[in-house]
């Protein structure tokens, strides 16, 4: 947000919000800057309820509108008098405009409300739910459009607002959230936080159990239930050495505290950049930290995404394509390059994978999206990620990455905790890096049209040329020199069976899975992958569709998840399919469960069901 010179007395004010079809927001007319939660957080109930104080600014209007979806607006006051308020027609993605009568002097707004059983952001876990199946457990997850399901809020990236919160628990569990948390449980259940950087609504979040806190540096640790705690301390342990490469990389972090809590299994991502508190699946805990690609990731967001901010989800690729290109250069620096050349060509995998799966739908290969109509999460899918990490790699390797560096810098620092727009950031180049060094290069191709233009990076990596050559040999003669596998990381594995050819029999899976135990491997990629080629291959071995079931019903992850069921239909297994999911839908996060309904046509017997 900018505004314009100096305004004459009584002259409104010229804010520069761009218009986006995801927030009933009108933010040119009034927005919000700071809000105030006073919560109770009730797990009988299922039902989070209190009060929420909103300072904002007004730029002469009569009205304010936020964003409300499953929500119940018990009362609204502005400057401590009662308002009028209404609530819009409803709409399945966007909920309903919550309309509130201000004046031209209103300068805070008050409402009492309560979340319903329908409300999506919020998942709702019984003990036995969670790791040590002792006590209850709540997480929020806001992105895209979610926060305003548990709490109005003007729900659009580009408005960004400070917080703090009284939160109320049952005694015993402790409650954290994105901003300055506490390291022990109180003894009366009531948490005090702040949240002093503005950030947009979708990243603030909640989380609510009975788990610990271990210190890893002065500025990072995790958050963990006690029978996982020191588990993930240890796969965790290389968080303050990410800090460090990444902040010698872009400029200084932020945000003081990096934190990450370790969710339940249902949480739907692997993970979320929550501000100071990374919210991160347990299925990245492998025991030999081959999957903290994961935390590098949601740590190269303390940069992009958490301060430099797409202003609309049609400009999602400026927060993922960013961060996977600062992720990759996090992992090499702590890693080394190998690592990294394995990681960037698994996303160039990924990318050749979904562009083959939109073949059908062109327009959604193009890095700056159409959604309007859509749910956001339409365009939250490896055109983003890995289209606009090539793009950026393509660039680094046009101007040098010394250049490309310093301009990355340079930009992080030019628009910290502001919002960019794609044609924005277009400019942004155009000046600061394209024409400042004499480069010609065909942005407008990258960004606005289907595909992977010709100019593009090419990824290599030796160590899979070496997996590939090992599984051409076994496919060739139906041997395997295990003696070349006995050091090969997951990534190496992972690699070995996502390139099985369609003309792999069982009886070649049958002796891999005896050679390799891969139906009972405990690393959640590997499983994954491994699961994934059972179904293609009709494989049925080693009580391999048991083990895929007890999968798909204890991780919600919706990678994970969708991948399977989408093999699942592909290979004709509906039925298995629809048996399968019947039984782990109730496990999964309403983002997981919205997904696999469209993928599967499952309607749900009753609207609230997981909050549809």
């Amino acid at each position: 947000m900018t505004s314009c010179a100096q305004p004459k007395a009584e002259e409104p004010i010229v804010y520069s919000y761009v218009e986006e079809p995801h927030s009933y927001a009108k933010p040119n007319n009034a927005f919000i800057k700071h809000l105030k939660l006073d919560i109770t957080v009730d797990f009988e109930t299922e039902v989070i309820s209190g009060k929420a104080t909103y300072d904002i600014k007004n730029n002469n209007s009569t009205q304010i509108i936020l964003d409300s979806k499953h929500l119940d607006i018990e009362a609204v006051s502005a400057d401590g008098k009662e308002t009028e308020f209404s609530l819009g027609a409803k709409d399945k993605q966007l909920g309903q405009p919550l309309t509130i009568t201000i004046d031209k002097n209103t300068k805070q707004i008050e409402i009492l409300y309560k979340t319903t059983k329908n409300t999506e952001a919020l998942q709702w876990l019984k003990a036995q739910q969670t790791a040590d199946k002792t006590n209850p457990f709540l997480f929020t997850q806001g992105q895209a459009i979610l926060t305003r399901t548990w709490i109005p809020i003007q729900d659009s990236p580009q408005i960004r607002l400070t917080y703090e919160a009284n939160v109320q628990v049952p005694k015993g569990l402790m409650a954290v959230m994105s901003a300055k948390n506490p390291k022990e449980k109180t003894e009366n259940g009531l948490y005090h936080f702040k949240m002093q950087q503005p950030i947009p609504a979708y990243l603030i979040a909640l989380a609510v159990g009975n788990f610990d806190y271990k210190a890893i540096s002065d500025r990072t640790g995790v958050y963990a239930e006690k029978s996982m705690l020191n588990k993930v301390h240890d796969e965790f342990s290389d968080m303050e050495k990410m800090v460090t490469a990444a902040e010698q990389l872009y400029g200084d972090y932020a945000w003081e505290q990096f934190d990450v809590i370790v969710l339940p299994p249902s949480f739907p991502f692997g993970g979320m950049e929550n501000p100071r508190l990374t919210f991160a699946t347990p299925t990245v805990i492998a025991g030999d930290k081959s999957l903290t690609s994961l935390v590098a990731h949601e740590l190269a967001h303390s940069w992009s995404g958490n301060l430099v901010t797409n202003a609309t989800w049609n400009d999602f690729w400026l927060n993922e394509g960013f961060t996977v290109y600062f992720e990759m250069r996090i992992m090499e620096a702590v890693y080394g390059k190998e690592r990294a050349d394995m990681l960037a060509l698994i996303s160039r995998q990924d990318l050749d994978d979904e562009l083959e799966n939109l073949k059908d739908t062109p327009n959604a290969t193009k890095l700056k999206l159409d959604l309007k109509g859509k749910n956001p999460d339409d365009g939250m899918n490896s055109i983003a990620y890995d289209k606009g990490y090539l793009l950026l790699r393509t660039l680094e390797e046009t101007v040098g990455r010394e250049k490309f560096d310093a301009f990355l810098k340079q930009y992080f620092k030019a628009h910290a905790f502001s919002t960019m727009t794609t044609d924005k950031f277009v400019t942004y180049l155009n000046t600061n890096l394209l024409e400042k060094n004499s480069v010609t290069f065909n942005t407008d191709e990258w960004i606005n049209q289907p595909g992977i233009p010709k100019n593009q990076a090419i990824i290599t990596s030796d160590k899979f040329k070496k997996v590939e050559q090992v599984l051409q040999e076994f496919i060739t003669t139906d041997k395997i020199n295990k003696d070349l596998t006995k050091d090969w990381t997951p990534q190496e594995w992972v690699h070995f069976i996502r390139n099985f050819p369609t003309t792999m029999t069982t009886d070649q899976m049958k002796d891999l899975d005896t050679a390799f135990n891969f139906t009972n491997t405990t690393n959640s990629y590997i499983q994954m992958v491994w699961y994934e080629q059972a179904l293609n291959h009709d494989y049925h071995g080693n009580n391999v569709d048991a083990k895929m079931e007890n999968f798909l019903t204890s991780v919600g992850r919706r990678w994970y998840v969708e991948s399977l069921f989408k093999a699942f239909k592909r290979n004709d297994r509906m039925e298995d399919a629809l048996k399968i999911y019947e039984k782990s839908r109730p496990n999964y996060h309403s983002v997981t469960a919205h997904t696999i309904d469209a993928l599967l046509g499952y309607e749900p017997e009753t609207e609230a069901a997981l909050g549809n």
